[in-house]
């Protein structure tokens, strides 16, 4: 018994001083743990600053039935119940019940309200008993946050977010998720919490061991107006139209800042929602909107020049057995290379480039290359797709007999629409290539973190004199009478560009008894000193409605380019707006006279719009009470005209 005795004190000693730290540590392991609590994702804005994204702080409240002490759980026990059945409708009765039976219980974990915003918190934790905090009155508070966006769908994807799924895996799309880790995601905080049984967990005070940093802010360079004009002109055209999905992007001219961009999918019940990021991530065989790349490279290697004359050949070209096709039954006959591009004619510009590079078809792809037309965006946005241009040097590299041939109408070749639009912004911007741009500046409380230049991708694509023959080019599809988008000419305002209609997945065996075509404009405005360019591709219309570029997606370009002109100035300062109303400004000094005659003496309200009676009673010199009655104009006043106003006096407007 002896030696057992002294056994069970080495023990004992051993675990206080030897091994003490050690398991002291494993029991707080088991019963306190450090819970990570996640910092506040940073706002997104528009440039204009309206908010686009923003982390909304949510809150369960629950209570520590057997914190409280006897006296105090019975002393506020009915002024809780009352509060909380004011608050969530049930009877006083009902929370009593509940609270002391939670009591009796031990429950240390009481739910009383889940997923309140922050108004509600504050006036929950106010409530009897629990405004005595944690220890006393056995509040416990977890905060978790919630991402909104107010602008609803309107580019939400574009906006985008950042998820986790219980595995663990990320999914980013959009410039939420793009810039999220670098700037917006924030640091989070740690807070202890105790294990109270049952697998639930409570904290241990109310202060956070470690208090979580937010985000930065981040403002985009979407503008909100632009960006609804985009969104419901896409939106009206796809309906219409029924098809499957589209897109269009706004970018400004100069600077390569995105204004609007608006990704739009069908879904099984034939409404529309911001599916995928069409725009950025899809690339597809653009048709004839690359006419134009191959007319660059062309022209810029003067083998040909815009009178160049080549002939149609009756509106069919044949090479190893596979035909060219013009829309026009018949073709154009004999006709310069302009009239060609004007027209959309296949088989003319076909012709041309066929007759310039069929002996070396490498030459025309470099032409390609210098332009950058093989590069992506480099688009810090996740999932650009990739730019497919054939090269006979490449294995694998898609070549065949009639690659050259196809890829001068666009064909056998693949580019997103947004690498598309930076072409043709090139063009508009007389030659300076520049990429696309989704941000601005990032703040933290107002003051500016990181600011974004314009970023040059080719201060040159090709010539002066080539630019200016592609601007005519652009300029005479939309203005000439025989061009393809001559149906959206306006007096009123220029706009630039080129219709495409191109066949897709002609490769499966129905495409004969069910054709699909992708229908799209790309082009800038105005046509002179442009400000904007615009890119609108429409997938899969329903052919019965109508499929070609110019009567599908010509149109949205073009209500764009209309709302823009009306809507949005297109420079810092206009001088023009001189004009005067006779009317406005009799009535403009009719108010600013009363408005510095009459400053303690009732002025004669009847006949002005009740807005401006408001305005000059609240300007006066004396205090008054103002009462309001309809709306309109003033019909009748409670104090008569010339008579002394007195301080704090009531003066009642009756308008209708």
């Amino acid at each position: 018994m002896f030696v057992f005795g002294l056994a069970v004190v080495f023990k004992l000693l051993s675990i206080q001083f030897i091994d003490g730290d050690k398991y002291k540590a494993l029991a707080e392991k088991r019963v306190v743990k450090n819970v990570v609590i996640p910092a506040n994702r940073g706002n997104v804005y528009s440039v204009n600053g309206n908010l686009l994204a923003t982390s909304i702080p949510k809150y369960d409240i629950r209570i520590d039935a057997i914190t409280p002490s006897s006296k105090n759980f019975k002393k506020y026990l009915k002024p809780l119940s009352d509060s909380l059945s004011v608050f969530k409708g049930k009877s006083s009765s009902y929370y009593q019940r509940e609270l002391s039976k939670a009591r009796a219980n031990k429950n240390r974990y009481y739910l009383l309200a889940r997923n309140i915003g922050y108004s509600d918190y504050i006036r929950l934790r106010n409530f009897p008993l629990l405004s005595l905090g944690a220890f006393k009155g056995g509040l416990i508070v977890e905060q978790t946050t919630k991402r909104e966006h107010p602008m609803g769908g309107i580019a939400q994807r574009t906006i985008g977010y950042e998820r986790i799924d219980e595995k663990g895996n990320v999914t980013r799309p959009g410039i939420d998720g793009a810039f999220g880790m670098k700037y917006l995601r924030g640091v989070n905080g740690q807070r202890k919490k105790q294990r109270i049984g049952k697998g639930q967990w409570k904290p241990l005070s109310d202060a956070n061991e470690v208090e979580p940093k937010d985000g930065y802010d981040v403002y985009t360079t979407i503008d909100v107006n632009i960006q609804d004009i985009a969104h419901h002109a896409l939106l009206e055209q796809l309906e219409k139209y029924k098809a499957e999905h589209g897109c269009v992007v706004v970018m400004e001219v100069k600077t390569g800042e995105i204004r609007a961009i608006s990704n739009l999918g069908r879904t099984s019940k034939g409404k529309y929602y911001e599916k995928l990021n069409y725009a950025v991530g899809e690339s597809h065989e653009p048709g004839s909107t690359f006419k134009l790349m191959a007319l660059a490279v062309a022209l810029e290697q003067k083998v040909v020049d815009t009178t160049t004359i080549v002939d149609t050949e009756k509106g069919v070209l044949t090479f190893y057995g596979k035909k060219v096709r013009d829309s026009k039954r018949g073709g154009y006959g004999k006709i310069t290379l302009a009239k060609a591009f004007e027209v959309s004619s296949n088989t003319g510009v076909v012709k041309a480039i066929h007759n310039s590079y069929n002996d070396n078809p490498k030459k025309f792809i470099d032409g390609l290359y210098k332009m950058n037309l093989d590069d992506t965006l480099k688009l810090p946005l996740i999932g650009e797709g990739k730019p497919v241009i054939p090269d006979p040097r490449i294995k694998n590299g898609k070549w065949s007999g009639i690659a050259l041939q196809w890829m001068a109408y666009g064909y056998n070749v693949r580019l997103t629409p947004l690498q598309s639009l930076t072409f043709y912004n090139a063009v508009a911007n007389d030659g300076e290539m520049v990429r696309p741009r989704f941000l601005k500046e990032v703040k933290e409380f107002g003051n500016v973190v990181e600011t974004f230049d314009k970023d040059i991708i080719n201060k040159q694509i090709c010539s002066k004199e080539t630019i200016g023959k592609l601007q005519q080019l652009l300029k005479n599809v939309v203005e000439k009478k025989h061009g393809t988008g001559n149906r959206l000419y306006s007096e009123n305002f220029s706009m630039s560009g080129k219709t495409g209609t191109a066949q897709t997945e002609y490769w499966m065996e129905d495409w004969s008894e069910n054709k699909r075509y992708v229908s799209s404009f790309t082009g800038y405005f105005p046509a002179e000193n442009p400000k904007y360019s615009c890119v609108v591709v429409i997938h899969k219309p329903d052919t019965s409605v109508g499929y070609y570029g110019a009567d599908v997606s010509g149109p949205v370009f073009k209500r764009i380019a209309q709302k823009i002109y009306t809507d949005t100035p297109l420079v810092e300062e206009i001088e023009t707006l001189s004009v005067k109303t006779v009317s406005i400004e009799k009535e403009y000094e009719g108010y600013y006279d009363l408005a510095q005659t009459y400053k303690t003496i009732m002025p004669n309200l009847i006949g002005l719009p009740a807005m401006d009676a408001l305005a000059l009673l609240e300007n006066m010199d004396v205090d008054l009470k103002v009462k309001l009655n309809g709306s309109g104009t003033v019909k009748k006043q409670s104090v008569n005209k010339s008579v002394k106003l007195k301080e704090n006096q009531t003066v009642v407007l009756s308008a209708s």
